[in-house]
């Protein structure tokens, strides 16, 4: 059984794409950043689960980008190449495409491919393969001629077989295709000709793969609509011999015959493939997935503004031009089975997929229980446990509806337990509406809030503030900062005017007997922070200094007390990893009371010393905030507020020590910069073997 979930759109002006779509979309080393590069001169890397970009660059006017931009594995770092013999390596820290490394080569670049646990490879124009080591060692290096003048590269891929990489490309030559294998390690490399049926062409470009046991499994759209297969070894006993490969019919009839552009085929697993394209002659564009086993299609969307007939798998997540924007469509594909091929396989839940995510524990925190039933309580539950589990039914979608409208809160937290407690094809859609319901009674009834049945739906890990906006408004009307806490980690969608609502609430709401914790606290509580020496006093007596009596000593930083409870901790924090936009979020930072900012400040500035004076300059905790993070969010409310904050009496202590932490960093670096030099010539002496024997004492001098 395969899904289609619900799509989303990863770009819609950041990026421009050509008549012929993007130059492709890759893999980082982060599992959930994506390079994406379009046909002119950008490359924009993309946070898939924010659905914002991280960072662009682009090469000059007049340059173009002419094959997609990578991710070096091993380093961490980006390639790309522009007019086709210009590579480019840079990092996220760099802004420039022209200030990073460059490598002029002697030949034009087809494409680079990069997977994980080996080097990237480059493969040339004319067929040649290089790793990328050895390319940099000798850029302008000669490069061998391996295919005929008129022969041209269509498709190509690269796997990792047995730790052997292995690099396959397709070439057409007057209608003729022809599959090379490329086996890096060994330098072997073999030479087949595909064999077509009579009167059909391969659709242009429309090629997939995946390694199965000893041969490649080259999947390939033809002119008739079917998609065929083609077995080509992966060991060749004759690599001189020009070997003649046929085809069989995989699938039948997945696209229209007569659709020779916008159409696509790709391999999702061992059962499974996406094809794009129209199914009919009249028809509009669609994706489905196609289980190979059983010859059924398992789902189909129909895509009305078009595509590029480009498609992109990472993952469980599909890439694609709808229309002008990069859309993301997230699909499951079970095991194959008969009864899942022809929709007839139940689904299943296992019962943590809705489990709630780390965050606060404010029961054991506030010193009570939600249910604290007695003993006669308890038997009187287990009893009507056993009623509700004698009962033949569990409430359909339509009967959860109803009950929303007028049953109690007890009585509909108790029917969406059991109903969210099973699974059905329309899970998804069912508890959107089940939200809306819930919303919408709130509204009309000011005295009815299903706290605890919101919290369930929550967990459940489907919804986003662009399917509920009306849940965290009414959270926030009820002051329910778990509530709103809980939404932070797990909506990817929040505006920025919604984030700074749930701040300024944090930042003001009085927290039960927070000054009492803040006095008892003693270890660490989840995302909240405690001292760990008692030098609360001695800091207390060095900030009531005079300015003037502080020059005279030597500048020191030490750890002071964390400005705010641990429970108050833990909500700021969830603001911290929320994702926003500067140019939407400094308005709203303004409207922010001066007080609540320079409490804001104390806490980002506490958690700031605490992580540089980490060796690991990390947090303890779990799901700290970064030191990035920290930094970002210390220079958002600075922007934001820095007038205001200045004729601030109780924040000049704070501002001066800003001030002169940021002057020792300078320091620091300055002085670092000073003797990198010198460790770049210890580096090279350290190199330099030639003149060494078995045994030797050497002398490095530093000046």
């Amino acid at each position: 059984m395969a899904a289609l979930e619900e799509e989303f759109t990863l770009s819609t002006g950041v990026l421009g794409a050509g008549p012929e779509g993007f130059l492709g979309v890759e893999q980082t080393d982060k599992a959930d950043q994506f390079l994406v590069t379009d046909s002119g001169r950008t490359v924009v890397l993309y946070k898939v689960s924010d659905q914002k970009p991280l960072g662009s660059w682009s090469v000059k006017q007049g340059q173009t980008v002419t094959c997609p931009a990578v991710c070096n594995f091993q380093t961490g770092e980006y390639i790309v190449v522009h007019d086709h013999k210009v590579l480019r390596i840079w990092s996220n820290e760099d802004v420039n495409l022209d200030r990073v490394f460059k490598a002029t080569l002697s030949a034009e670049v087809h494409r680079i491919h990069s997977v994980q646990r080996t080097e990237p490879l480059v493969l040339f124009r004319r067929g040649a393969v290089r790793g990328l080591e050895a390319l940099l060692a000798e850029p302008q290096q000669n490069i061998e001629a391996v295919i005929p003048d008129e022969e041209v590269i269509r498709w190509s891929e690269f796997f990792m077989v047995f730790k052997q990489p292995v690099l396959i490309f397709i070439t057409e030559k007057h209608g003729n295709y022809f599959a090379y294998v490329q086996l890096c390690k060994s330098h072997g490399l073999s030479k087949y000709t595909l064999l077509l049926g009579k009167e059909e062409k391969f659709i242009k470009q429309n090629f997939t793969a995946r390694v199965d046991g000893k041969f490649i499994s080259l999947v390939s759209l033809s002119s008739d609509g079917c998609a065929y297969e083609t077995l080509i070894p992966l060991y060749s006993n004759d690599a001189e011999n020009n070997q003649r490969l046929g085809r069989a019919l995989m699938l039948k009839a997945v696209v229209s015959g007569g659709a020779r552009n916008g159409t696509t085929i790709t391999i999702l697993d061992q059962d499974h493939v996406a094809v794009l394209g129209p199914p009919l002659p009249a028809s509009k564009e669609c994706l489905s997935i196609w289980n190979i086993k059983f010859q059924t299609l398992q789902t189909s969307k129909e895509l009305p503004q078009g595509t590029s007939g480009q498609l992109w798998y990472h993952g469980e997540a599909l890439f694609m031009l709808h229309g002008k924007c990069l859309t993301v469509i997230p699909y499951k594909c079970e095991v194959s089975s008969l009864a899942g091929a022809l929709g007839k396989l139940k689904h299943t839940q296992e019962s943590d997929s809705h489990s709630m995510p780390h965050f606060v524990n404010w029961v054991t925190c506030s010193g009570y229980e939600p249910e604290s039933y007695s003993t006669e309580q308890s038997k009187t539950l287990r009893k009507k446990n056993i009623e509700i589990n004698l009962q033949p039914e569990v409430p359909g979608a339509k009967q959860l509806l109803s009950i929303i409208k007028k049953g109690s809160e007890k009585h509909i937290e108790v029917e969406l337990r059991k109903f969210l407690a099973k699974s059905t094809p329309d899970f998804h859609t069912v508890i959107g509406d089940i939200v809306a319901g819930l919303l919408e009674r709130c509204k009309t009834e000011p005295s009815f809030y299903p706290r605890n049945c919101l919290v369930q739906l929550i967990q459940t890990r489907v919804l986003s503030y662009s399917l509920c906006p009306g849940l965290m408004e009414i959270a926030l009307e009820h002051t329910d900062v778990q509530m709103l806490q809980l939404c932070l980690q797990q909506f990817p969608d929040i505006p920025e005017s919604t984030t700074c609502a749930c701040l300024k609430l944090f930042l003001s709401d009085t927290i039960q007997d927070e000054q009492k914790e803040m006095e008892e606290q003693t270890e660490i509580v989840q995302n909240g922070f405690s001292p760990e020496d008692s030098s609360c006093s001695k800091d207390s007596q060095q900030l009531n200094k005079k300015p003037e009596d502080e020059a005279k000593e030597t500048v020191s930083f030490p750890v002071t007390s964390c400005p705010v409870a641990p429970k108050r901790a833990a909500l700021l924090n969830a603001v911290l990893h929320s994702a926003y936009s500067e140019t939407f979020l400094l308005p709203h930072l303004k409207d922010i009371p001066a007080k609540h900012i320079t409490l804001f400040l104390q806490y980002l500035y506490f958690l700031y010393l605490k992580c540089s004076g980490n060796a690991t300059m990390t947090l303890p905790g779990v799901s700290p905030p970064t030191l990035s993070q920290i930094m970002d969010w210390i220079c958002l409310l600075l922007d934001a507020n820095f007038t205001v904050i200045l004729m601030i009496p109780e924040a000049k202590r704070l501002l001066l020590n800003l001030y002169k932490f940021v002057k020792s960093q300078i320091s620091v670096y300055s002085e670092l910069n000073k003797i990198e030099v010198s460790f770049r010539e210890l580096q090279k002496l350290s190199q330099d073997k030639s003149s060494r024997g078995l045994y030797s004492i050497e002398v490095l001098e530093l000046f």
